[in-house]
């Protein structure tokens, strides 16, 4: 063998002519279809498009035997040799530069990867809907207060708030969704002068701190600040967790650490859970530094476009948003912050199953700039790993400006002289009357929408459920609806028992919408709101809500967990926690912490300002290790109990989980083929020490949309190994007609 293999490097030690004939050089396009390819394809790139074929911009290509023109996103380029096989050509292309850098590109590759998920659907989850559409980006005019008369009347009440919200230059859709004014009250108020449009004025790189004294910062928080400040000036990537109670600073640490980033003519994003706080957040980041950019799901695809254009220009130097604002397209990027760290809604729900913690750490180390994660409550996958050295936990012990943390009442309802007709127990009563008295707010949190949780007979028990789910369906207000909080169906309630065709359906349990009517009932002298998602749909509803809340139009508010969210209001001198129990027992292994952080942070809503305050739990589990640390303002008395079972069961943050969710209109055959993918898995687990598979069985909701729901749970090493065993068992597998799946990468929801 070796005398042939020289033998024929004689023979061929010169290039024969023909040989050098046939090769032919040029440039090569690979692009990634959003949909209906799975792996990657290479074009030929003409040469009247090879100027403009770059990674990051968006061709249309021929595709299949019928050449059927699709839009493809350009990954990478490369000039060589042509394959013998002849490619089709990039047909032509659809941007004017790159909508994503190399560096997004690269974050993209590696949530396909990690994720278990096509890069094309990674690639449009990236871009918002706006960009890719490229929506008209038409700069509207900014309008202030102006000094026109109104035909010698008196603004109507309409008008008066527009006014009030036009103290600092905004368009006219802002004004009218902050005021909840019609765009036609704007429009009469330029026209007569009362609004004009601001002068235009040059926006800076940079804004400048206003004169005010700064706030003086406790010694724990400079010690935060201190730990930020290191990486940040020496360029490199580490993770600060800052952990500190309800009220102790962070968000002003925050503030700091931007403004250093910001004076170094860097940009910085910073990440909150909910929409509603989002406007609470932009107001401080605005005064401190004028020009932020914001993104999150409410904005049309317009105003996307539009901030997400300013953000690439390197305009804006602080981008505030929800969980897709990590992927802004900030040129400079210097730090990134994610308040409230441990919210699960961080975790995308639909594919790409991405978590923002997860991207925001793969930005912050391959950008070389410091990663600062906030929270009262931490995660146990953060606490572990600062406990075992890989991150660095900063701690706030106390509040800020020597005001206590609240005394926590705990209400054990099973005891009969708590109980009471309705939701509210005498001593959370009292403890409303005693807030309202001294002059204060309260916030009543429900974690349960809608009038009543569900509608049973009285006569046979029989409870009225959702003829597409397996679940029962909620009472709403008014008209008697029935409302499916799974599939979303409005239906009418019958008048009698579907089963025993007795009269009467009985309500039962309590919703917001029940726990607004008793308060109104019990409190008649006070102003009372709800927050939930039913009453916050409209556009500009958490901001009009929060801010009347703000200004003490509102005495209590009742709302779902949305309230309990970060949110400052000095004047709330009780919290209350109507019922404690409603995530406790949930199937799901991070009920307990979820518990315990729900809990947590609604009491830290209490006395933060100078009033003082209470906070009462109504639960049934006093006694539960979640509800007692909560109680006790302890939360590390949780993690030191609640991470070595964690660890007993190689649960996350111990071990990785994988989980396979298989719906079908069949329950038979999507058993049938749930009970062969799980086959499949065990086999591949044998060759992975450390793993197991759990199931097939039917998923805690077991019908969703007229769908049966079973899974699968793959448990293992916490890392690339237990995804390869994942894709090995599934290679090549396709599921039969009327069955579809889903990959949840360490899963956050388990219903």
């Amino acid at each position: 063998m070796e005398r042939e293999h020289t033998v024929q490097r004689e023979l061929f030690a010169s290039r024969p002519a023909w040989e050098e004939h046939d090769t032919r050089q040029g440039m090569i396009a690979t692009v990634v279809l959003p949909t209906g390819v799975d792996r990657p394809l290479d074009y030929l790139v003409p040469e009247e498009l090879a100027a403009a074929v770059e990674p990051g911009r968006r061709v249309r290509v021929p595709l299949g035997r019928g050449d059927r023109q699709r839009l493809a996103y350009c990954v990478a380029i490369r000039c060589g040799e042509l394959p013998q096989q002849p490619l089709k050509s990039v047909l032509s292309v659809e941007d004017d530069r790159p909508l994503l850098s190399r560096r997004m590109l690269e974050l993209t590759e590696w949530m396909a990867e990690r994720w278990m998920t096509r890069r094309g659907v990674v690639l449009e989850a990236v871009l918002p809907a706006g960009v890719r559409n490229r929506r008209r980006t038409r700069r509207d005019p900014l309008l202030v207060a102006g000094t026109g008369t109104s035909a010698a009347r008196q603004p109507t009440p309409s008008q008066a708030r527009v006014l009030a919200a036009a103290t600092e230059p905004r368009t006219a859709a802002d004004l009218a969704r902050l005021a909840g004014a019609s765009r036609a009250v704007v429009a009469r108020l330029v026209r007569t002068g009362l609004l004009v449009e601001a002068s235009p004025a040059p926006r800076p790189r940079t804004a400048a701190r206003p004169a005010a004294e700064p706030v003086r910062l406790e010694t724990s928080q400079e010690a935060a600040l201190e730990a930020i400040r290191r990486p940040l000036f020496e360029g490199r990537h580490e993770t600060i967790v800052l952990f500190g109670v309800t009220g102790s600073g962070k968000t002003e640490v925050y503030l700091r650490a931007v403004e250093e980033t910001v004076a170094a003519g860097r940009q910085a994003i910073v990440l909150v859970p909910e929409i509603s706080l989002t406007p609470q957040t932009c107001s401080r980041f605005r005064s401190r530094f004028g020009a932020v950019a914001v993104l999150h799901s409410h904005l049309t695809g317009t105003e996307r476009h539009a901030q997400w254009r300013e953000i690439a220009s390197g305009l804006v130097p602080v981008v505030v948003g929800a969980r897709s604002a990590i992927f802004a397209p900030t040129p400079r990027l210097g730090l990134v912050v994610i308040d409230e760290e441990h919210e699960t809604s961080f975790k995308q729900a639909t594919a790409p199953r991405y978590h923002a913690r997860d991207v925001a750490e793969w930005r912050a180390r391959a950008e070389g700039v410091p990663l600062v994660l906030g929270s009262a409550t931490p995660a146990l996958e953060t606490f572990a790993r600062c406990l075992r050295g890989e991150w660095t936990m900063c701690r706030l012990p106390g509040r800020v400006g020597g005001t206590h943390l609240p005394a926590v009442i705990t209400v054990d309802l099973r005891d009969r002289g708590a109980r009471s007709r309705g939701a509210i127990s005498p001593r959370l009563a009292a403890g409303i009357r005693w807030a309202l008295d001294g002059g204060g707010q309260v916030m009543l949190l429900l974690n349960r929408r809608g009038f009543a949780t569900l509608v049973q007979c009285p006569a046979c028990g029989h409870t009225v459920r959702c003829p597409q789910c397996d679940i029962a369906l909620t009472l709403h207000q008014p008209r008697g609806r029935g409302i499916c909080h799974g599939c979303g169906l409005v239906t009418r309630l019958p008048a009698t028992c579907p089963e025993c065709h007795g009269p009467g359906l009985a309500p039962l349990g309590t919703g917001t919408q029940r726990l607004e009517d008793q308060v109104r009932a019990a409190f008649p002298d006070a102003a009372v709101a709800r927050m939930d998602a039913d009453t916050t749909r409209a556009r500009g509803s958490h901001e009009r809500t929060l801010e009347a809340f703000r200004e003490r139009r509102i005495d209590i508010l009742v709302g779902t967990q949305m309230i309990a969210k970060g949110l400052d209001f000095p004047q709330v001198m009780l919290a209350g926690v109507v019922n404690a129990d409603a995530a406790l027992h949930l199937p799901d292994f991070r009920a307990a912490e979820r518990t315990c952080q729900l809990v947590t942070q609604v009491a830290g809503r209490s006395g933060r300002g100078p009033l003082g305050g209470r906070v009462v739990v109504q639960t049934s589990s006093p006694d539960h290790p979640a509800l007692r640390a909560a109680a006790a303002h302890d939360y590390e008395a949780f993690v030191r109990t609640e991470l070595p079972v964690r660890e007993a069961l190689a649960y996350p943050p111990y071990g990785g989980i994988v989980r396979i969710v298989v719906r079908g209109a069949s329950e038979a055959a999507t058993a049938a083929w749930t009970g062969h993918l799980a086959d499949r898995l065990r086999t591949e687990a044998e060759r992975l020490p450390g793993s197991r598979v759990l199931g097939p069985a039917p998923a805690p909701i077991a019908r969703l949309r007229d769908r049966h729901r079973f899974h699968v749970q793959v448990h293992g090493p916490a890392d690339r190994r237990l995804r390869d065993l994942v894709r090995r068992a599934t290679d090549g597998l396709a599921a039969p007609d009327g069955i579809a799946w889903i990959v949840d990468v360490d899963p956050v929801e388990m219903l």
